[in-house]
């Protein structure tokens, strides 16, 4: 086997989630991702390709897909058979803090010789208790913007130098745990590479297509994504991506050009027929970004759904002009409750009025879906608001005689609030209790029964009890809104009603057992087959997510033109 640079490997959120009897519950009915969270993050594309823009020979190899997707597939003898003079491992989402040092620890056992690199999102948070904690893991790297350090600790390992001119680095020398700064960020995202024709030449050069799929079900619904931004102007009290989090190297947005995004999108309508979504909202690059990327955009008469993300209300004008730069025009719109007040407690000082006006405006436009998401266990919220909201959305399908384009959801701000968030750095100021604060304890709260003893939190307003159940209840409320409008045929509507009352059920069963400590590993085993059929799909139906797209099959002809376009 060739030898590569760098092996960049995505672990399960749980290593052992296959033989673990665990009721994950809602906690990713509302993202790609099954409970395992098999999507590797974005940042593994730009790092691979700026890798391999310098001559380095690098791959991914996305293990929770291939477990997901494989009961039977061998961990050990894949790692084993590996061979690379790095391994990449990200901890960016808090769900992987089990996964990814489990990982860490059998590639070190197997590899002993070879660097361990973390890098994401938590482990930029966590980087001083890994280092002292987890002897598999040699070096972090922190921040947002890693592509040129990992360059270079790669480069200084090949060569045997010192590391500590590398920035945002984070290492053992000596027994003791030695850091560098974060370098500055850098003026734009315009040097990173985000070339899906790139990505297809490499599983088609290495034959791997398993390693690099983004999610289980990829291939029957291949969506693809690009980015406008890293960072963030907004400060939702608990995403730990604000401009007020101090974990990451910038605290302002950083943006790539619209005329790059634009041709980024355009690449990847070229290779793929399945939606698009654009990541992050336009407006947040200031008043000429959205109008030079929706006008390159129309220049690229993309057909392709294409699904764009509002952080805030917006004109009519506004959507308007988004309707017009592409033929199938969606949007997703977070107003998280109904509430202006705890709204704007959470952090988006936005009226519900505002929104409203949104909702008609996008109809209006053409929009032809519009994703509404509310959550529970916000800051000020009980559970009579909870429930509130769905009534608000029932009003709002009512004033639009059940509109089928409006798509509303709702999930528990689950598992974990994010570290660096100003609600877990604050938690009292900000009305939250945590129940865990370091690494070690969210690795151990992964491994509990239920999701419910996994959250890391509860508020002044709701126990962590009252989440869970306020969690199930807007859940009924919500499927039978649907339901009353249409938007959910009366045979899927009760299939969903009753997963949701046979997960609460579960629930309150995996309470009992904990009472009753002497036999509850035993019930636990018995109960297996139970918790892993609730842990998907348990609020809501996965595929109501979904846009209108076609499997890869379908796209087979496009990729052979595009490739041979680009030889």
């Amino acid at each position: 086997m060739t030898l590569d640079d760098l092996v960049l490997l995505h672990a399960p959120s749980v290593y052992d989630f296959r033989r673990r009897p665990i009721l994950f519950g809602p906690v990713s009915d509302l993202i790609p991702s099954s409970p395992a969270f098999e999507m590797y993050p974005l940042g593994f594309v730009t790092l691979l390709q700026h890798l391999q823009a310098h001559g380095m020979r690098a791959r991914i190899a996305n293990l929770a897909v291939r477990m997901v997707r494989d009961a039977g597939f061998d961990v050990e003898g894949f790692l084993r058979r590996l061979r690379a003079k790095a391994f990449g491992i990200d901890l960016h989402w808090l769900p992987h803090a089990h996964g990814s040092l489990e990982v860490a620890a059998l590639l070190k056992e197997l590899h002993p010789g070879v660097p361990v690199i973390f890098g994401g999102f938590s482990a930029s948070y966590y980087h001083e208790e890994i280092l002292a904690r987890y002897p598999a893991v040699d070096y972090v790297l922190r921040g947002e913007f890693t592509e040129e350090p990992l360059l270079l600790l790669l480069e200084r390992l090949e060569e045997g130098r010192p590391v500590d001119d590398v920035p945002g680095l984070t290492w053992r020398e000596d027994g003791n745990v030695r850091q560098t700064p974060l370098a500055p960020p850098p003026p734009s995202l315009d040097h990173l590479h985000f070339d899906y024709g790139a990505m297809v030449r490499t599983v088609l050069r290495r034959g791997e297509l398993e390693n690099y799929l983004p999610t289980q079900n990829w291939l029957d619904y291949p969506i693809t994504v690009v980015i406008t931004a890293r960072g963030c102007f907004h400060a939702c009290i608990s995403c730990g991506g604000t401009n007020c989090s101090g974990t990451l190297s910038s605290a302002r947005p950083v943006f790539r050009s619209p005329e790059l995004v634009a041709e980024d999108l355009s690449t990847a309508a070229a290779y793929f027929r399945g939606p698009i979504f654009i990541l992050g909202d336009l407006r947040q690059g200031g008043t000429s970004y959205a109008p030079r990327f929706l006008e390159e955009l129309r220049r690229h008469r993309v057909g392709n759904r294409i699904v764009f993300e509002l952080f805030r209300p917006a004109s009519a004008e506004y959507l308007g002009e988004l309707a017009r730069s592409v033929e199938h025009f969606n949007l997703e719109l977070s107003p998280e409750t109904h509430d202006d007040e705890v709204r704007r407690l959470h952090g988006k000082p936005y009226r519900t009025e505002d929104y409203r006006r949104t909702v008609a405006a996008a109809l209006e436009a053409g929009c032809e879906r519009l994703d509404l998401f509310f959550m529970v266990g916000l800051r000020g919220q009980s559970s009579a608001s909870a429930l509130d909201s769905i009534a608000f959305v029932d009003g709002l399908l009512r004033e639009h005689r059940g509109d089928p384009r409006i798509a509303p959801f709702i999930s528990p701000l689950a598992p974990f609030l994010d570290p660096g968030s100003l609600a877990f750095e604050h938690p009292i100021r900000y009305g939250y209790r945590l129940f865990y604060r370091t690494l070690a304890e969210h690795r151990e709260a992964l491994l509990q029964p239920s999701w419910k003893y996994m959250l890391n939190y509860e508020t002044r307003w709701m126990s962590r009890d009252e989440i869970v159940q306020t969690t199930y209840a807007t859940a009924r409320a919500l499927n039978r809104v649907r339901a009353r409008h249409g938007l959910s045929a009366p045979e899927e509507a009760e299939r969903t009603e009753e997963r949701i009352l046979a997960a609460a059920q579960l629930s309150d069963e995996l309470d009992w057992l904990l009472a009753n400590e002497p036999v509850a590993l035993a019930s636990l085993e018995a109960l297996q087959a139970r918790l892993a059929g609730l842990s998907e799909s348990t609020v809501c139906q996965k595929s109501w997510l979904r846009w209108p797209s076609a499997p890869i099959w379908r796209s087979v002809p496009r990729i052979a033109l595009a490739l041979l376009a680009d030889a």
